[in-house]
């Protein structure tokens, strides 16, 4: 079967989405295969679904359906491409918002062939009407397709193929339970360590022909905020300083001040990190403080602040989510104490 993605639609946002350049640098340094993807990181889950991947095959079945979520740039969409290598199959990729009607998604069902794998990315964004159209695809491999309206109206029931949904996640908490307990497989993919990273970047690195050495690919990496995504954007940044300012060779000095003249200082912290801390801090005295007041006063929108913001300051411990809104985390003083001009 050729493997030809067809793409219906393609959807991102948030600070660290890039021009259509970025995008295709990125979709380049993907890793191709399980082995690829797992050297670096997330052992756990690709384990799993190497084991899950070889049932089905030698079943000759389909692979039950995947659920894939965490924080942006981690490699959910780059999973789904290697389920479809592997499974041998079509890849078609959508997304939630894209899929408006009912129709929509019929129009890609009826499109599917035999162990095609369908991508929704965003999938929490689904409209009720088709989430509940998904239902029975999922678990009976068939639509029903009401046509005509009142007392003319008629139920056709549809086959489908026998396909695989995989499907892409920030929001775990706004799936709805019917939806959620249709997948078989639920992995969630958490950050990586700065020593996975620096795997990542060394791999980047020498599909790009960036010579680096290893402390230069650990000092881009633990400022890469635990995600593959800002590890690669971030390279190639630093590639393109040490190719104007020095001799092409990435080194720890010279990665610290590219990415210091890039506004990621040693924490991986941002500007917009640091606005959104300090306006914590200044402006509502620590906090608690609601996200809606937080993104109005930031002037940003609440999911960007939500999906892209957030994830890596809660894990760091620098700010922290209580009934009464954002408040800054424990490690905020610690960090800010010994590094005092962090935050400013």
């Amino acid at each position: 079967m050729t493997r030809t993605p067809a793409i219906t639609a393609e959807s991102g946002s948030g600070a660290f989405e890039g021009n259509q350049e970025e995008q295709s640098l990125i979709t380049n340094l993907r890793p191709r295969t399980l082995d690829e993807y797992g050297a670096s990181g997330q052992r756990t889950v690709v384990e799993n679904l190497q084991i899950a991947i070889q049932a089905a095959r030698k079943r000759g079945e389909p692979l039950d359906h995947v659920l894939l979520h965490g924080p942006p740039g981690l490699g959910k969409t780059t999973l789904a491409h290697i389920i479809a290598t592997e499974m041998e199959g079509d890849l078609v990729s959508t997304s939630g918002p894209a899929l408006e009607r009912q129709a929509d998604l019929m129009g890609i069902l009826t499109g599917l062939e035999t162990g095609s794998v369908l991508f929704v990315d965003e999938i929490h964004r689904l409209s009720r009407a088709v989430e509940e159209f998904l239902y029975s695809a999922m678990e009976d491999f068939r639509v029903d397709f009401v046509l005509e309206k009142g007392t003319h109206a008629r139920t056709v029931k549809i086959p489908l193929a026998r396909f695989t949904l995989v499907a892409a996640t920030t929001r775990t908490g706004m799936i709805t339970a019917p939806l959620l307990d249709r997948f078989g497989l639920q992995y969630h993919l958490d950050f990586y360590s700065p020593e996975e990273l620096a795997r990542v970047i060394r791999r980047s690195a020498q599909l790009l022909g960036t010579p680096i050495d290893d402390d230069g690919a650990f000092e881009i990496a633990r400022r890469s905020r635990g995600t593959p995504r800002i590890a690669n954007r971030l390279l190639k940044r630093v590639r393109d300083y040490a190719e104007v300012r020095g001799d092409g060779f990435v080194t720890r000095d010279l990665a610290d001040e590219a990415l210091r003249r890039e506004g990621v200082d040693v924490e991986g912290l941002n500007d917009l990190d640091r606005l959104y801390i300090n306006t914590i801090v200044e402006y509502y005295n620590g906090g608690p403080v609601g996200i809606e007041a937080l993104a109005a006063t930031i002037n940003e929108d609440k999911d960007t602040l939500v999906d892209v913001i957030e994830p890596y300051l809660l894990k760091r411990g620098l700010v922290a989510r209580t009934a009464g809104g954002r408040k800054i985390g424990s490690n905020y003083r610690k960090l800010s104490g010994a590094q005092g001009s962090l935050f400013a």
